[in-house]
């Protein structure tokens, strides 16, 4: 690669600094306006764009858009959260089975896949949960009351979705270091509850005035010092922490050591 060939490149006709990891003349031409759209908005500061940019609602998907007394809900997405986490078993390569689908199917049978969930809220205290930050479940719920107006029916289901994977593109890997040490990765989000909290708030965005004239009123906003934005901000921090405690519940040693992968 040549000085000139060398990442990041700026976007043509944007207005904020947009720095890009990809090449221009390999992104659709779709998602580079929309990449130019969100660098026009009057918060924006700042725009980054990673390898896997393309079209998305609103905001690019890829990308990671800096602004200032402002926040985007669709920006931020729908899935809450969204985060991976990797668990170091006590397993190596030469340790597995030729056919993996035992061990899948034990996998499914601790930790529900898709639209399915647990039958009841996973009792916490019979796992491992061996860090601070996961302590305090009692707290936790209990702000449930002070969410959106809209989801206060859907205690029963988030609750039966804690420790549960979701679909799409979440997964549960086994994977392998370079030394053949076996680890579980996990990718996952705040399911359901995230997705419910999100489209409320992205709504009610868009019918506020200030964003009546954008060009795509997927990017409405919320601006500082408002009870919208206050109100929004407090439910995506809960939903943040539910993807979190999503994450810990389904890689807590108890579930790893019900398929026997634990350490």
């Amino acid at each position: 690669m040549t000085e000139t060939d060398a990442l990041p490149v700026r976007l043509p006709g944007a207005a904020a600094e947009t720095l890009m990891w990809a090449r221009v003349e390999d992104v659709e031409q779709q998602a580079l306006d929309q990449l130019r759209n969100i660098s026009r908005l009057p918060w924006v500061h700042g725009v980054r764009v990673m390898p896997d940019v393309h079209l998305g609602k609103g905001a690019t998907v890829g990308s990671v858009v800096a602004m200032r007394n402002a926040v985007s809900p669709a920006a931020v997405g729908v899935d809450i959260g969204c985060g991976m986490q990797a668990v170091r078993t006590s397993l190596r390569t030469a340790d597995l089975p030729d056919d993996l689908r035992a061990l899948r199917l034990a996998v499914e049978e601790a930790i529900p896949v898709g639209f399915s969930a647990h039958k009841s809220m996973p009792d916490v205290r019979r796992l491992k949960l061996n860090h601070g930050q996961y302590a305090g479940w009692d707290r936790f719920w209990k702000r449930f009351a002070a969410l959106h107006d809209d989801v206060q029916d859907r205690e029963k289901r988030a609750k039966q979705q804690m420790g549960s994977l979701g679909g799409g593109k979440h997964f549960i890997e086994l994977t392998s270091d370079d030394d053949g040490q076996v680890w579980l990765m996990l990718h996952s989000g705040s399911r359901n509850i995230g997705k419910e909290i999100a489209e409320r708030h992205i709504y009610k965005a868009k019918g506020l005035e200030h964003n009546l004239g954008l060009p795509d009123r997927d990017l409405a906003v919320f601006l500082s010092d408002t009870a919208e934005m206050d109100a929004y901000l407090s439910d995506l921090y809960w939903a943040q922490e539910y993807a979190s405690r999503n994450r810990a519940v389904m890689k807590a040693p108890h579930s790893l050591d019900f398929v026997g992968i634990g350490n």
